[in-house]
This record gives C-alpha cells, structure tokens and sequence, in this order.
C-alpha cells in the first residue's frame, strides 16, 4: 500500500532525518510527512555546535563528507568574566574530545540529501492534521497534501515536530507532566560578515551576557543579552557592535572584527521537558519533547541521542518481536534529558544577569566563575559536558 509504513516520522528536522537514516540502515520502511517547502526546512537558521557523538553519527550514517570538507573543529571553549579569562582546553579535559562547527541546516541538507538519493521517502508540504489510534497497534497519521486529505497508517508514529507541532498534543490530558521554566532575558543574535574570534567565547559581565561564536571562518555568530520583549527597533548595528565590545572586555576594540550585520533577531530563553515521551504507539523525540537553554548549545544533539535510543528499541521490535527497549525508551532518553537541562541551566545561571540579583547573588556568581578559573575538576564538569555526555547503554 502506498500509504502504509512501518514508522510514520512527522517532521523533517534533525530529529526525523536523523531517525529516518537509522531506520533505513535497519531496513525498517518509513515515511517523513513535513509540513513546510523543502527550501524553507533547509534554510533555517540554527545553532550549529555539534558534539562528538553527533559528528560520529553522521560519518556512520555515510552522510558527513560535506561535514568533513567545510566544518570548524573547536579545542577550547573561553569564558571571559572581569577582565579575567578561562581557558578550557576541551581535548586535553575529556581525553581528546571536542566540538564541531557546522550549521543545523547544513546537518539538514545533507541528510535530506542522503535520504533522498537512497530513495527514501519524505512528503513536503504534508500538513498533519491529527493522530488517530495511538493507543492501538495501528496508529494513523491524517494530513493534508495538494489540497486533498490523505491517512498514512502506521506500526509506530515518531513525533519529531518540535515544540509548536501536533503531535505533543495528541496525547490525552493527564498522561504528561510538564516541566517549564521561562527565563526572564533573552538573546539578541546576529549574523555578521567578519572573520570570529578564534575560540568559541562567553561572556559575562555586570550589563548582562555576551556570545562570540562562529558559521565559517568568514561569519560570526553573536549575541547579547536583552529583554525578552526587545524592540530591535532601538539596537542599530553600531550601538549592538558598542555593546559586545564592551561586554568581552574588548576596550581597545581590537579582538572582536566588525562587519556588515545581515540578520538581527531576538531568541527567547527556556527550558521545557515533557514526560513521558511516549503514549502508546507515539514517541516523541527532541524539540517536540524538551527545549534547552542554548547557552548549552545542546538542543540539535539532544535530538540525535534521543532517536538513537529509538532506532536501537524499533529495530529490536520488528528484529525480535520483543517491546523492551520501547518500554524504556522515554525513562533512557529522559535521564540524559534532565542531565543536559542541568548542564543548560548551570551555564546560563553563571553568564547571565539577573533582575532579581543582589549583591549576594552577584558575588557568588563571580565566586563560581573564579572556581572554575583556578580548578581543573571545575573546568573539566563544563568541558565533559558541552562536548557530550557518553551514550547510555540500554
């Protein structure tokens, strides 16, 4: 049947590619229903810090030659606080690893392109429209295409629609339990024609946080802190460059090269975490599931570890038979969830500022960055984490 699969993968994201190629290598048939145009999936605009595990995924997908001609490989990781510097040496603290650089929707390009040159299936411009029978042993996913109504019938359904999609709320009320916490700040990001700093750069000082990083060795990707709120309106380019020199320390603006700023745009700050991940025959997967701050720069990377664990519980099903790994599936993925929001969350409590510190706060703060400076076992926590926590064997 042309409308039946073993796994209905509702979004083209990282999530859903990168679980459609796992399902492929495991002979497992599905499908990728996606609401948008296949030009705007692969235009948009995401962070791009890809952990070890991310990267080595790729390469065993077959889908990182592209990653490994045009990437950037960070060592170090540097956190600028009072006119003092920290100095991460990332592979010298996690035995050799470290973090790579290249854009979300480079990673989405290439494994739409993999897929579809392997001849697997994704529907563009398929706007689902409900979930039917989750509960029972075949699930089925109404959408719309060319203006007609279609049903796409499943084994399993795997939402990977991100946080604003259908399929988290396809789950009766009072099977979740929501976790939310909405930060009072945002980010104020721009993308600028000018060579980075060399190492990825955090900032925090008394007007609030600050990010260098990087696209290409000719893009930089920067941000400061803002209301969540923020009239863009009242930061022209001139007055956005005075406040990241300003907020890395860069007195004699001589670190930080100014360019021509061809995007400008403010980035809300939350964390959200929906549990359990899976009702029935419906899993949810990355951003339909969590949000992370992205000072922790981990939300593509989470996606990939959690349809990881999903791929290895799918193809023990139709390998076997046996549901195990399903059952576990959202108690697996959650342990590293909680984890990396704990690591998200510790950097943005140390970088930012905010309204309702006092000075006691504020002290303590400085005091954690200075522990950080002067112990290894503090400069280690953050550098084991931001290259990536070991996948859990389940």
């Amino acid at each position: 049947m042309a409308n039946r699969t073993a796994v209905g993968i509702v979004g083209a994201g990282p999530a859903g590619l990168f679980l459609s190629h796992l399902l492929q290598r495991e002979g497992i048939d599905c499908v990728i229903l996606e609401s948008r145009t296949r030009a705007h999936v692969e235009g948009r605009v995401r962070a791009g810090v890809l952990e070890q595990g991310t990267v080595d995924l790729m390469h065993e997908l077959g889908a990182g030659e592209r990653l490994r001609r045009e990437c950037m490989v960070d060592q170090a990781l540097d956190i600028r606080f009072s006119g003092r510097l920290i100095h991460l040496d990332l592979p010298g603290l996690t035995n050799g690893k470290v973090v790579t650089i290249y854009g979300q929707q480079e990673v989405v390009k290439d494994l739409i392109a993999a897929r579809l040159k392997a001849g697997g299936r994704i529907e563009f411009e398929a706007e689902v429209i409900a979930l039917d029978g989750i509960d029972g042993d075949r699930p089925a996913i109404r959408y719309r295409k060319d203006g007609k109504e279609e049903t796409l019938t499943c084994d399993f359904i795997a939402g990977c629609d991100g946080f604003h999609g259908v399929c988290r709320g396809a789950i009766p009320d009072g099977v979740l339990t929501l976790y939310d916490s909405i930060y009072p700040f945002g980010w104020l990001g721009i993308l600028s024609e000018s060579p980075p700093l060399k190492e990825m750069t955090y900032a925090n000082h008394e007007r609030g946080f600050a990010l260098c990083s990087r696209r290409s060795p000719r893009i930089s990707r920067l941000y400061v802190q803002c209301t969540p709120d923020e009239d863009l309106s009242l930061w022209p380019d001139a007055r956005i460059w005075d406040e990241l020199h300003i907020r890395i320390g860069d007195e004699g603006r001589s670190d930080l090269k100014e360019g021509r700023i061809f995007q400008k745009g403010v980035t809300p700050v939350r964390s959200f975490v929906a549990a359990p991940m899976r009702h029935g025959r419906l899993f949810l997967a990355g951003d339909a599931a969590h949000i992370v701050p992205p000072t922790g720069a981990k939300g593509l990377n989470l996606a990939a570890a959690d349809v990881r664990v999903l791929a290895r519980a799918l193809a023990e099903f139709f390998s076997t038979g046996s549901n195990v790994r399903l059952e576990r599936y959202s108690d697996t993925c959650l342990r590293r969830v909680w984890k990396v929001v704990r690591f998200s969350n510790y950097m943005t409590s140390l970088l930012h500022r905010f309204p309702s510190h006092t000075p006691f706060d504020r002290r303590v703060q400085l005091a954690e960055l200075d522990y950080v400076l002067t112990s290894r076992a503090g400069g280690t926590t953050i550098a084991e984490n931001y290259v990536g926590l070991p996948f859990e064997d389940f």
